[in-house]
């Protein structure tokens, strides 16, 4: 069951896992664990939302309650 919109919009802007890791300064491991529905941290989401270009105010887009 996904809980997150991560994988979606990842894919959305032509980033490979690998690539959206790199950028957000998180693990590859990490990030597959995340876009396989498994919670993360406040810091962590943050590094993400800012890779993809997003404000923290806008994490309800990418990560569910």
């Amino acid at each position: 069951m996904e809980r997150n919109n991560l994988k979606r919009l990842r894919e959305a802007r032509m980033l490979s896992k690998t690539e959206l890791a790199r950028m957000a300064g998180i693990s590859l491991l990490t990030l597959d664990r995340i876009e396989k529905g498994m919670s993360c941290r406040l810091s962590t989401q943050r590094k993400i939302l800012m890779a993809l270009g997003l404000r923290f105010t806008q994490k309800n887009r990418v990560f569910k309650q």
